[in-house]
């Protein structure tokens, strides 16, 4: 993700002024708020558990973890949920063909500043050179996009050629499967709640095969763990 207040709604851009009977405000704009003041927390409801979110490092440069995440792509590489365009402007700097998609506005005007090529819109609207993709890139726990990491995959599985692949950050060993409800804070303004998963490695067999991919490699290095996954017929060519 880069953001999980950018995906969390396909049209979460679409009024960003809106608030609702409860004096909350749409994700989108809990966002927007938090690029600026470089801050943001999110609430699993329910639960009263608070997670401070790094929208610094979404912000700025690709580090080394965000580096060795990268050495997963290849070739022309979607990035789906790329947030301001930190990872999809090393993939250019590295020689990809990239293109960002995100749902929030304010994160694609800086994907723009960095000059990466970027689609508005939710990850399940039709994308340019949909289906010849090299590689489709779910970032920073954005396998958790809408609550259903199986449904997304499907989707991302549409998007890459049939030899290609989709790079998945995965949460820690131990996560499995949690689906929660979660709202966004910065600013003194709170969002409307909505559903976002946690996918760790032992629940992504069942996950994957539900999506009818296989998995070609999980690594972890520098904190991170990171899946690789293709269409199940070209594992076995």
């Amino acid at each position: 993700m880069s953001t999980l207040a950018s995906t969390s709604l396909d049209d979460a851009d679409a009024d960003t002024t809106a608030t609702s009977a409860h004096g909350r405000v749409s994700p989108a704009k809990v966002f927007a708020v938090a690029l600026t003041l470089g801050t943001l927390t999110a609430v699993i409801d329910g639960r009263g558990t608070h997670h401070q979110l790094p929208v610094r490092s979404w912000t700025g440069r690709a580090s080394r973890s965000d580096r060795f995440l990268l050495d997963h792509c290849h070739g022309s590489t979607i990035d789906l949920g790329c947030g301001p365009g930190r990872l999809a402007a090393e993939l250019r700097d590295r020689g990809h063909d990239v293109l960002g998609v995100d749902a929030s506005r304010s994160a694609i005007a800086g994907a723009r500043r960095r000059d990466i090529p970027v689609v508005c819109g939710s990850l399940f609207d039709p994308v340019p050179s949909e289906g010849s993709w090299g590689t489709a890139l779910l970032a920073d726990g954005n396998i958790g996009i809408g609550g259903d990491p199986a449904g997304l995959l499907v989707r991302a599985g549409r998007i890459i050629r049939p030899d290609g692949r989709i790079v998945v950050d995965l949460a820690p060993a131990g996560t499995g499967l949690r689906v929660h409800q979660l709202h966004l804070r910065a600013g003194g303004l709170a969002s409307t709640s909505f559903p976002w998963a946690e996918l760790g490695p032992d629940a992504l067999p069942e996950t994957a095969a539900a999506a009818q991919l296989t998995i070609a490699q999980v690594t972890r290095r520098r904190g991170r763990t990171v899946a690789v996954l293709t269409h199940a017929r070209e594992q076995g060519r």
